[in-house]
């Protein structure tokens, strides 16, 4: 099994446990996800680094050029409100900093979308600039940024969600502002990227990963035809 297929297999395990314990609330299905995931890492990767949401950091990662990067359970408030289907998982690869494998497991809709596979960007939607948005904490830059650009608004729940809509088309434009860490971004910037989306920081510099400090407060996912005007307007150009 390749990298991308063991992302892809464990992002869909890990989404069908959590299905089966749902009912137990949020804590629990992080805790047992979590564990699944780097007991099957431990199996399938033991000399490989581990990056998870839910572990102790252990600081000798950065020395290592492969570091899998898990959240075991992106969108734990979705997740404890069912039937919402707007939560994740994401399994990720960064090699040398670099986000090179990924997999978004969306369990309530039976989908895991991943690198590795030919991914098909579907095609523009004429009309306003559609972004997906928090449903909830909406930042003051990506308001500004929504007023500007005039966009209209698509609110919905985690981070993976929100990538995954502009993969799918649901979406044309993902931007956030206001922290997150290597965890909520690195499986769908991979998966993102491999769609032929445009992925960056908000001033549009790389994305890079494994760093000692694996915050990393800001994101832009979009259509590549729009990239330009997005950054222009975010960045007061």
């Amino acid at each position: 099994m390749d990298d991308h297929e063991l992302a892809a297999t464990l992002a869909e395990e890990a989404g069908k446990l959590l299905l089966a314990i749902r009912s137990q609330g949020g804590a629990a299905g992080d805790r047992q996800s979590n564990a699944l995931l780097l007991e099957r890492l431990a199996q399938a990767r033991p000399d490989d680094a581990v990056l998870s949401e839910e572990s102790p950091d252990d600081a000798a990662r950065v020395d290592r050029s492969r570091v899998w990067i898990v959240d075991p359970l992106d969108g734990t408030r979705e997740y404890g409100e069912p039937p919402r289907p707007d939560w994740a998982v994401h399994v990720a690869l960064a090699v040398d900093g670099e986000p090179v494998v990924g997999a978004v497991a969306l369990p309530a809709e039976d989908l895991v979308l991943r690198t590795g596979v030919q991914l098909e960007l579907a095609p523009p939607v004429p009309g306003p600039i559609r972004m997906a948005v928090s449903r909830s904490r909406t930042s003051p830059r990506v308001r500004r940024l929504l007023e500007t650009l005039s966009a209209t608004s698509v609110p919905m729940g985690s981070a993976g969600v929100k990538a995954m809509a502009v993969v799918r088309g649901a979406a044309d434009v993902y931007a956030h502002s206001g922290g997150q860490y290597e965890w909520d971004s690195c499986a769908p910037v991979a998966v993102a990227a491999a769609a032929g989306l445009h992925v960056s920081r908000l001033d549009g510099s790389p994305l890079r990963y494994n760093r000692p400090d694996p915050y990393l407060p800001d994101l832009l996912i979009c259509r590549p035809e729009l990239a330009e005007r997005v950054l222009r307007a975010v960045n007061g150009g």
